[in-house]
C-alpha cells in the first residue's frame, strides 16, 4: 500500500504540481487551508503532512502543532518561501520533523527526506511494539483465572495464535472476548502490526459497510472525501469484528468473499483491493440458531468457525472470583490513590454469592464502585452497588464477622462446596471450577485434608 500524503498550500499551481510529481509513490490528498487540512486529518489517517508556512487564517506551524496532537500523528514537513534559520528552529520546536525552503525545493530531495522520515517512524513504531511485547510477553496478562476451563482456553489461545486460522470467540457479554482476541494477536507473528476493532452492533448496516471496507468520494450523501476502511487499516495485522451476529445479508456476502479471495472493494468503487488480514470475530449470540432461522449464512458461519473459543460465564468459574476481586482491588486502589487493601466478611460474602449476570465486566465495575466509595482500609457491604449487596441473601451460611482476606474467602468457598457435595472432592472441585490438583493443594494449604 502507498503511504498517504496530505499537501497543504493556498497556491493551486503549487499543490497540484506537487500532487502530480508525488502521485506515483504516494496516495496524495490536497487542501488549500488549515481548516480543510484538519478536517481531513481528523477523518483519515495520514503518514505525511507537507504544508506551506503561510496559509490563510492560520500558519503552517500551528497546523503542525494540531496535527501532532492527533492519536496517530503524521510526519510533518514545513515548506516556506521565507526561509530562515530562526524559522527552522521554531518549526522543529513546534513538532516539525523536517523543514525545506520552497525556493530550493527539488522533488528528488523531497522524496528522499520523506522516505527517510518514514523509515525512522517505522523503526519507532517497531520499538514501541517490541517494548509492549516485552512488558506482556505472554499476551494473557490481563486475563485472570486458574479454573480448569480457563486453563484450557489459555492453552488453546497459545496453540492457535501463531497460525493464520480464523477464530470465533463466543460467550456472554462481559466474559472477556476482546481480551482473548488481543491475546491471539499479541502472541502471533502479526504482533508488530495493527490490531483493529469494529463493533458491528454500533453502526447502521450502510455505515458499517463503509467503516469496514471504506468508501470513495461521492459514494453516498456526505461522502466528501475518500475513506480508508478498517480492512486497509489492519493491513498485515488482525481485524477483530465484535458482535458479528449483527451484520446484515449484504455484509455477510462481502465478508464471505474476503475470506475466500482476500479481496474487497470500497463503497462506490469497482477497483478490487487485497488485504493481508487475520480475522477474529466474537458473538454473544448462538450463530447456529441464527443459521437455522435463516438470519446468518451457513457457509460464512463455517468459514468464521475454523476454531471456536467458548468463554464461560463467571457463574461457571466461581473459583476464580477471589483472584479477580483481589486483582481489581489493587488496580483501583492504586488508580484512585486510596489505601484500600481488604474486604469485610459480609462484603466478600456478597461478592462470592452474587450471580454476576454481567460477568467479569460487571465484577470489575462493582469493585471500582466499592473502592471509590470506601471510607476505610476495607471494602464494606455499604460500599458495594445495591444490586450486589443482595448476594448476602444467597449465602448458605454467613461468614465470620471479622476482617476477611481473599484466602479466607477461598477457604470458606472450598468448605461450602465440600459440604454441598457430601465430602466428594471431585464434585466439589468441579462445582467451584477448580482442577483436582489445585483443589488438593488447597486442601493441604488450608489444613482441610481430614474434612
Amino acid at each position: 500500500m502507498k503511504p498517504t500524503l496530505l499537501i497543504v498550500d493556498d497556491e493551486k499551481t503549487t499543490r497540484e504540481g506537487l500532487r502530480a510529481a508525488l502521485d506515483e509513490r504516494y496516495d496524495v490528498y490536497i487542501a488549500e487551508d488549515a481548516k480543510a487540512a484538519m478536517n481531513l486529518l481528523e477523518s483519515e489517517s495520514f503518514d505525511v503532512l507537507l504544508t506551506d508556512f503561510r496559509l490563510p487564517n492560520e500558519d503552517g506551524m500551528k497546523l503542525i502543532s494540531r496535527a501532532k496532537s492527533l492519536p496517530r500523528p503524521p510526519i510533518c514537513i514545513l515548506m516556506t518561501a521565507y526561509g530562515s534559520e530562526e524559522l527552522a528552529v521554531n518549526a522543529m520546536k513546534q513538532g516539525a520533523d523536517d523543514y525545506i525552503a520552497k525556493g530550493r525545493l527539488q522533488i528528488d530531495e523531497l522524496e528522499m527526506r520523506i522516505a527517510r522520515a518514514l523509515k525512522q517512524q517505522t523503526l519507532e513504531h517497531e520499538n514501541t511494539s517490541l517494548r509492549k511485547q516485552l512488558d506482556s510477553k505472554f499476551g494473557l496478562e490481563n486475563i485472570i483465572g486458574e479454573s480448569p476451563v480457563m486453563k484450557e482456553i489459555f492453552e488453546v489461545v497459545q496453540q492457535v495464535a501463531p497460525t493464520r486460522a480464523t477464530v470465533l470467540i463466543s460467550g456472554e457479554s462481559g466474559t472477556g472476548k476482546e481480551l482473548i482476541a488481543k491475546a491471539l494477536h499479541q502472541l502471533s507473528p502479526r504482533a508488530k502490526q495493527p490490531f483493529v476493532t469494529v463493533h458491528c452492533a454500533a453502526l447502521a448496516p450502510t455505515l458499517l459497510e463503509s467503516e469496514m471496507f471504506g468508501h470513495e468520494r461521492g459514494a453516498f450523501t456526505g461522502a466528501h472525501e475518500r475513506r480508508i476502511g478498517r480492512f486497509e487499516q489492519a493491513q498485515g495485522g488482525t481485524l477483530f469484528l465484535d458482535e458479528i451476529g449483527e451484520i446484515d445479508a449484504t455484509l455477510q456476502v462481502k465478508l464471505l468473499r474476503f475470506l475466500g479471495e482476500r479481496t474487497f472493494e470500497r463503497v462506490g468503487s469497482n477497483k478490487t483491493l487485497t488485504a493481508d488480514v487475520r480475522l477474529v470475530t466474537a458473538t454473544n449470540k448462538n450463530l447456529e440458531e441464527l443459521v437455522k432461522a435463516g438470519k446468518f449464512r451457513e457457509d460464512l458461519f463455517f468459514r468464521l468457525r475454523v476454531v471456536e473459543i467458548e468463554l464461560p460465564s463467571l457463574r461457571e468459574r466461581t473459583g476464580d472470583i477471589p483472584l479477580l476481586v483481589h486483582s481489581f482491588l489493587r488496580e483501583f486502589a492504586k488508580e484512585n490513590g486510596k489505601a484500600v487493601n481488604d474486604f469485610t466478611a459480609d462484603s466478600l460474602a456478597a461478592l462470592m454469592n452474587y450471580p454476576w449476570p454481567g460477568n467479569v465486566r460487571e465484577l470489575r465495575t462493582a469493585i471500582e464502585h466499592a473502592v471509590v466509595l470506601s471510607r476505610s482500609e476495607r471494602v464494606t457491604l455499604r460500599d458495594l452497588p445495591p444490586s450486589v449487596r443482595g448476594g448476602m441473601a444467597a449465602a448458605a451460611k454467613p461468614l465470620p464477622e471479622k476482617a476477611l482476606t481473599v484466602k479466607d474467602a477461598e477457604k470458606q468457598l472450598i468448605i461450602r462446596a465440600l459440604k454441598e457435595m457430601d465430602g466428594n472432592r471431585t464434585h466439589a472441585a468441579q462445582k467451584i471450577g477448580m482442577s483436582r490438583r489445585t483443589f488438593h493443594r488447597k486442601l493441604h494449604e488450608y489444613h482441610l485434608e481430614g474434612f
